[in-house]
């Protein structure tokens, strides 16, 4: 069953979940140093509010759901949610995004509660320089995270490196060496064009560069690793693990591919990431909506999709909400 059809004929069967606005680390990309003022508890849905929407969307065709932040894992019981999503009818995926901070601790528990795969965002493997990026944490305990998720049978467990000209750009062929020595599947991320953070890298750039290390192998979808997301994928000769590209500045086909909507924590359902529209989910769910009420509103929501992003030559126009605050 597929998801229900935008006005451009997309199908929609994707909906990224943000469960909270904090994090426990501070990304120059995704937070500034003055922080963000936070929601107050009572703004953000409850798990059996997360549960009714997810059950409505279901009911209409979407059966992935990811689950992200800010950090999904300093939220308290997270794999009880888990828990609960896994258990509705029609929901074929549950994946989840994390900084892998608390990953070591939650991973086998959130196998055992449904999860089916993992992202870990890591933009670099060198100690000071993650420290520099997150402005909070260490290194090791995400690099432990990831083996943990590993141990607990999640596969594969995705790395998402955001890749920052002058910062982390140096690393990019460490990060390829690492699909061919520790199986690892690296997504390389431009990095959305935000005032005061960093250039972008071209993902042309980081395939020529790459070849360096051996020739870049297309890889078919059916080998388990597309998610039906955005990502090309590729692999080294040799390689178990894979590369892929995620190229929403550059490629100009990028949008004609999305499956998605997106929930932020107090319940706004965002037809795009990089657009203000939004259509509100939480006030009809405190009002005792029905289902039908809200996959009305869903549909409405899916409607609305553009069809693409105004990222293209250079436009920085911004959103009034944080990546923390949206889900990403």
């Amino acid at each position: 069953m597929t998801g229900p059809l935008d006005s451009f004929g997309r199908s929609i069967n994707y909906l990224r979940i943000s469960v909270t606005d904090r994090c426990n680390l501070r990304c120059i990309y995704c937070i500034p140093p003055e922080g963000v003022p936070q929601m107050p508890h009572s703004a953000i849905l409850s798990y059996e509010e997360i549960q009714t929407i997810v059950r409505a969307s279901a009911e209409l065709g979407i059966n992935k759901v990811r689950l992200t932040g800010g950090e999904p894992l300093v939220r308290a019981e997270l794999p009880k949610l888990v828990r609960m999503l896994s258990q509705i009818e029609g929901i074929e995926e549950l994946s989840l995004t994390t900084n892998g901070v608390f990953l070591k601790k939650y991973a086998l528990e959130l196998k055992q509660a449904g999860l089916s795969r993992t992202n870990v965002s890591l933009d670099t493997l060198k100690p000071d320089k993650f420290r520099y990026i997150t402005r909070l944490g260490e290194l090791k305990t995400v690099l432990e995270g990831i083996e943990a998720a590993k141990e607990a049978g999640f596969e594969p467990v995705k790395i998402n490196t955001v890749v920052m000209r002058g910062i982390n750009e140096d690393e990019v062929l460490d990060f390829a060496r690492m699909t061919r020595e520790n199986g690892w599947h690296v997504r390389f991320i431009e990095l959305m064009p935000f005032k005061g953070v960093a250039e972008f890298v071209p993902s042309i750039e980081l395939q020529q560069h790459i070849s360096l290390l051996g020739k870049l192998e297309p890889c078919p979808d059916s080998i388990g690793i597309s998610g039906n997301g955005p990502a090309i994928y590729y692999r080294l000769t040799g390689a178990k693990g894979t590369i892929g590209f995620i190229n929403p500045i550059t490629e100009t086909s990028f949008c004609s591919r999305c499956n998605r909507m997106r929930l932020t924590p107090d319940g706004k359902l965002r037809p795009c990431l990089l657009r203000e529209d939004e259509i509100d989910l939480k006030m009809p769910l405190r009002n005792n909506a029905s289902i039908e009420v809200l996959k009305s509103l869903i549909v409405k929501a899916v409607a609305s999709k553009p069809q693409h992003h105004h990222l293209k030559g250079g436009n920085i126009r911004l959103v009034n909400r944080k990546m923390s605050q949206i889900g990403g």
